[in-house]
């Protein structure tokens, strides 16, 4: 009987233990959806793209803004970081908690990004870019906002490889 328990607590623990996270500084903002932070415990800076959210690219339309937004928002503040995966391109997509608070709903309130579609899905932020085209914050100011997806498959990545 002993033994079971411990097995399924064991069993029940794993999920609990894969949602750990880390605090860090943000040291660096390459765009809108993609910061360095530097993790408190030590080691290497980690190179994140905040999940749920996609912000224009830097080179579009509103791009320069994003990325100014979440510069003001987050360079050189604490963060709570939770890495849920990677993507194709080696970056951990995360979840980023600025003093408590959802840093991809912020952003995306704030008219700086849109909630990640896929699969038939609105998006985790569906609610937070709804307010926010209806209010006509940051890109959904502009006359005809361009989904990033839709600019890449246009256009390509604009960006400068970034080390």
């Amino acid at each position: 009987m002993f033994y079971r328990l411990l097995l399924l607590c064991c069993f029940l623990s794993g999920p609990v233990l894969a949602k750990q996270g880390f605090f860090g500084t943000v040291t660096f903002v390459t765009d809108g959806d993609t910061l360095w932070v530097a993790p408190a415990q030590g080691g290497a800076v980690r190179k994140l793209r905040i999940d749920g959210l996609d912000a224009p690219e830097i080179c579009q339309a509103g791009g320069e803004t994003a990325r100014a937004v979440l510069m003001d928002a987050a360079l050189h503040k604490r963060v709570w970081v939770e890495v849920r995966r990677l993507d194709i391109y080696g970056r951990g997509l995360a979840k980023v908690w600025l003093d408590r608070n959802d840093l991809g709903a912020y952003l995306v309130s704030q008219g700086q990004a849109w909630s990640y579609r896929g699969r038939g899905s609105a998006g985790p932020y569906a609610a937070q870019e709804a307010l926010a085209r209806q209010a006509r914050r940051g890109v959904f100011a502009l006359s005809r906002p361009e989904n990033p997806q839709k600019f890449r498959r246009r256009h390509g990545s604009c960006h400068v490889p970034s080390s």
